[in-house]
């Protein structure tokens, strides 16, 4: 059982582990060696970590895997992957080998704008808020100059500046509306920064606003901040070929083969419940390489999601065709990254994971991490309707299963020979280990 603390963040690391372990837990000296034996063996990359978030105890390690053969525009990439699902690299890998003989990967940037808001209430004459906006845009952007400086620099920045009226949604509800630039940074620091500045110049600026009543001069800032949707920083990503080089597998026909994937990605589009397993999916690929190199998958998970349903209801990210005897599959999805700022100078496993793709700007970056979501979706609808997902996954996940039931070396050398021929399941893995005990 818990309780209150005080200064909990001003304890040292041995006494935040002191205080957890001895308070939490019914054996303290093992939950101690647990977080001392996840802590790194060296203690300058230790210290690092430590000072990424408050509060810090121990490490949580994620595998970080690669998926070689990826050929996107005509260059190969091997792509680092941090995840704990045991099929999702191998299946990355599996698509790559497959398209890789067939042309490889084609990606393009649409757009790299991202937004911002000031969120604020203001009671009064529309039509003289209107006006007044139009006087002071260009303070508005001006009083920003300090900050954005470097940005524009190097060719990003605010790009536009509007007031909007959502006084339909909410009573007296205003935005600031605002696009933004952010070149190779993922850009949220740079983002509220402007923001927050701005809100200052908009609530001194109706003080002194001869036009404005008392009443009017005295907006209220709710908030000023980033939105995570961005729908003008998208990428595509796709694959083609002509259908009799799909290779029918399991009795099907490469036209055969085809035309079901395209029913696959049909329902995903017409039924949500499918649509949401679908593009979960599509993400495994996504956030594996979004968390290897250091960049935000709550961030790109939510503005995924948020551009699924766009059009009303939602639906699949990615989309699938025959014209002209060849067969297209295709992803368009907005991804916010960055590859300098925040953890990828700093994380020592980001920094290799970038080297490993060449040092790539944020525009090539975007390109690589959507090609690893279409990658991911082409291998889960193509053994969807094929063998089925589980024959796959299960195989993937057998060791998984052995080290559950503390399989010694040799039952986990005769069981992965065992089960290239069998079913694997919980119950079938425990049968085994019985007759081999």
């Amino acid at each position: 059982m818990s309780k209150k603390v005080e200064g909990f963040s001003k304890f040292s690391k041995a006494e935040k582990t002191e205080w957890i372990t001895q308070l939490h837990f019914d054996d303290p000296e093992n939950a101690k060696k647990l977080i001392n034996d996840y802590n790194h063996f060296n203690p300058s990359i230790q210290k690092l970590h430590d000072e990424f978030v408050e509060n810090s105890l121990t490490n949580f390690y994620l595998p970080l895997g690669v998926a070689p053969n990826f050929l996107i525009n005509g260059t190969i990439y091997t792509l680092p992957m941090a995840i704990e699902e045991s099929s999702v690299i191998a299946a990355a890998s599996n698509s790559a080998k497959f398209w890789a003989s067939r042309g490889g990967f084609k990606a393009n940037v649409i757009g790299t704008e991202k937004i911002g808001h000031v969120h604020f209430l203001f009671k009064g004459s529309t039509e003289k808020l209107n006006l007044f906006f139009e006087e002071k845009k260009q303070s508005l952007l001006g009083c920003t100059s300090s900050i954005t400086k470097n940005m524009r620099n190097r060719g990003g920045g605010i790009k536009r500046i509007k007031l909007i009226d959502k006084t339909d949604l909410m009573e007296e509800y205003f935005q600031l509306y605002l696009t933004f630039e952010t070149v190779d940074s993922m850009g949220a620091n740079f983002i509220n920064s402007c923001l927050e500045q701005i809100a200052k110049e908009l609530k001194s600026a109706a003080l002194e606003y001869d036009y404005f009543n008392e009443e009017e001069k005295q907006i209220e800032i709710i908030m000023s901040i980033l939105s995570n949707y961005v729908p003008g920083c998208i990428v595509h990503a796709s694959v083609s070929c002509p259908v009799e080089e799909l290779e029918g597998t399991k009795g099907l026909s490469s036209e055969a083969f085809a035309k079901k994937f395209i029913r696959a990605v049909q329902v995903a589009q017409k039924e949500p419940f499918r649509a949401v397993t679908h593009n979960k999916g599509i993400m495994n690929g996504i956030d594996a390489v979004v968390i290897a190199t250091g960049n935000d998958f709550r961030a790109v998970e939510a503005a995924a999601h948020a551009y699924a349903v766009k059009e009303g209801s939602y639906t699949s990210l990615s989309n699938a065709y025959i014209k002209n005897n060849n067969f297209f599959f295709e992803i368009k999805l907005p991804l916010a990254l960055g590859t300098v700022g925040g953890l990828t100078q700093l994380h020592p496993l980001v920094k290799w994971s970038m080297e490993l793709l060449g040092n790539p700007n944020s525009r090539t970056l975007m390109e690589i991490i959507g090609v690893a979501g279409l990658a991911q979706n082409f291998a889960a609808i193509r053994s969807l309707v094929t063998s089925g997902i589980q024959k796959g996954h299960m195989k993937m996940h057998l060791l998984n299963i052995l080290n559950q039931k503390k399989a010694t070396e040799a039952q986990k050398e005769k069981a992965i020979v065992f089960f290239k021929n069998n079913t694997v399941s919980f119950n079938s893995v425990s049968d085994f280990l019985k007759l081999n005990s």
